[in-house]
C-alpha cells in the first residue's frame, strides 16, 4: 500500500529519521468514483502511545463501500507530544486538498474520523483549526485545514475530570498546565463553526467515560451545531467496526444514514 509522507524533507519537532518520526498518508482511493467525491481522513486511537491496527485500515474499507475516498494517518505519537499529533492532523487535511482535484475529491467535503486518543485527535482538529495561509512558500500550507464534518468513536474529548490519564500525559506530559488542560478539553473549545458531527460510545466504558462523548454533544447542542449521538449500554473500549458486538455493530450503519443526511453519500 502507497504511503505519502506529509513532509519528505521532515516534519517539523521532529525527533529523528525513523519511520514513526515521519508521519505518512494512507490512501484508499476508489478505482470508479466521480470527480467531486467525498473524502475522510481516519486517525487510529491508542492513547498517543499507538495506533490501533483495527481502526485503520478495516474503516477506510468500510468508507470505501460507502462511496467515501478515505485516508489513514500515521500521526506521531509517544514520545511526541502537543503540538506534533495536531500538526500531523492538519497537515492530513491541508494536504488531501491540496490533491483534490487530481484525486477527484470534493475539497468542500472532506471529514475526520477518529477512534479513542484518535477522536480525541480529531476533535482537536475539528475545534483548533485556520483556514490556510495564502501567503505560504509551501503551497500545502494555503489549504484550510478544517474538517467539513467529524465522526468520533468512543472519543477522548475532556482533559479535565473525565480524562484518559493515558492520552493526557503522553499529549500534555504527567503535569500539564491549568491553560493546556483548559485548551484541550474540547468540550470548552466548540463554536458555531465546530464542524456538524456523528459521535457514539458505550456507556459503560471503563477506559474512557461517555461523559466525553455526552459533554462534546452538549456543547454541539449549546452552539446549535448538528450532531447526532448514540450511546449504547454496554460494550469495552475499543470495538472498532463492533462486528461481534449485539448492540454496538449498528454504529457503521447509522453513521452511513447520516452520511447520507449530510448529503455526502
Amino acid at each position: 500500500m502507497e504511503r505519502i509522507e506529509l513532509w519528505p524533507e521532515g516534519a517539523p519537532y521532529s525527533q529523528g529519521n525513523d519511520p514513526e518520526d515521519r508521519p505518512a498518508l494512507t490512501p484508499y482511493l476508489l478505482e470508479q468514483a466521480g470527480p467531486q467525491t467525498p473524502a475522510v481522513v481516519v486517525l487510529p486511537g491508542g492513547g498517543y502511545g499507538m495506533r490501533a491496527q483495527h481502526e485503520g485500515e478495516p474503516i477506510a474499507q468500510w468508507l470505501n463501500s460507502l462511496g467515501l475516498h478515505a485516508f489513514v494517518l500515521s500521526y506521531r505519537v509517544a514520545p511526541y507530544k502537543h503540538p506534533a499529533p495536531l500538526t500531523d492532523a492538519q497537515r492530513a487535511l491541508r494536504y488531501v486538498r491540496s490533491r483534490a482535484e487530481e484525486w477527484g475529491i470534493d475539497a468542500g467535503r472532506l471529514g475526520i474520523l477518529g477512534f479513542s486518543a484518535g477522536g480525541h485527535l480529531a476533535s482537536t482538529a475539528g475545534t483548533h483549526y485556520d483556514r490556510g495561509d495564502e501567503a505560504a512558500q509551501d503551497p500545502v500550507e494555503r489549504f484550510s485545514c478544517r474538517p467539513d464534518f467529524m465522526v468520533l468513536c468512543y472519543p477522548v474529548i475532556s482533559m479535565g475530570e473525565f480524562r484518559h490519564d493515558g492520552s493526557r500525559i503522553n499529549l500534555l506530559g504527567p503535569e500539564p498546565s491549568e491553560a493546556d488542560i483548559q485548551l484541550f478539553s474540547n468540550e470548552l473549545q466548540v463554536t458555531s463553526d465546530t464542524p456538524p458531527t456523528f459521535l457514539w460510545h458505550t456507556s459503560d466504558d471503563a477506559a474512557v467515560p461517555v461523559e466525553n462523548a455526552l459533554l462534546f454533544a452538549g456543547a454541539l447542542s449549546r452552539c446549535k451545531v448538528p450532531f447526532e449521538l448514540h450511546s449504547f449500554q454496554t460494550g469495552v473500549h475499543g470495538l472498532g467496526l463492533a462486528e461481534q458486538h449485539p448492540e454496538a455493530r449498528v454504529w457503521p450503519e447509522l453513521c452511513a444514514n447520516w452520511f447520507k443526511r449530510q448529503g455526502l453519500i
